[in-house]
């Protein structure tokens, strides 16, 4: 019980600052606990990620004000050019936005904490938003904490 708490804060820790690494610490996890507490853990972890994220996206909303991302993104250059035709696309195409933040939430290419401003910016559903990143986030988290088990089941 005290490591899927902990997982959550560390997940949230980690979604809110990038360099915080939550694979680090649920892959350190799998080494020490049986199946059924690394699923509770992946699920406090998405959970956490999912929480994290949020401010993400509501400063690309507009609702937080974030100096760096408005520099940025006034900035004339490669970044601000980027983020425009991504903008555009999934404007233009919302399966295909919904698809990106899929992607970026389960393989963090490109950078996920840049898809969940994206995501702000052209104003996806918030509910839509954490779903996918809930169900992406669990999925990337329970192959990070059951593939070094499996790996090792397949050798013995």
């Amino acid at each position: 019980m005290i490591e899927t708490g902990l997982a959550f804060l560390v997940a949230l820790a980690s979604g809110l600052v990038p360099i915080v690494n939550i694979e680090l610490y649920l892959a350190g996890a799998a080494v020490a606990l049986d199946d059924g507490a690394l699923t509770a853990m992946a699920l406090a972890a998405a959970l956490g990620q999912t929480l994290g994220k949020l401010p993400y996206y509501y400063a690309g909303r507009g609702t937080l004000t974030a100096p760096w991302l408005r520099r940025r993104t006034r900035t004339p250059g490669k970044w601000a050019a980027r983020a425009e035709t991504w903008r555009r696309r999934a404007e233009a195409r919302p399966v295909w936005g919904a698809g990106l933040l899929a992607v970026s939430s389960f393989a963090s290419v490109p950078p996920f904490f840049v898809v969940a401003v994206l995501a702000g910016v052209v104003r996806m559903n918030v509910v839509l938003f954490c779903a996918i990143t809930f169900t992406t986030r669990t999925a990337r988290f329970l192959v990070v904490v059951l593939a070094p088990a499996w790996a090792l089941s397949l050798l013995s």
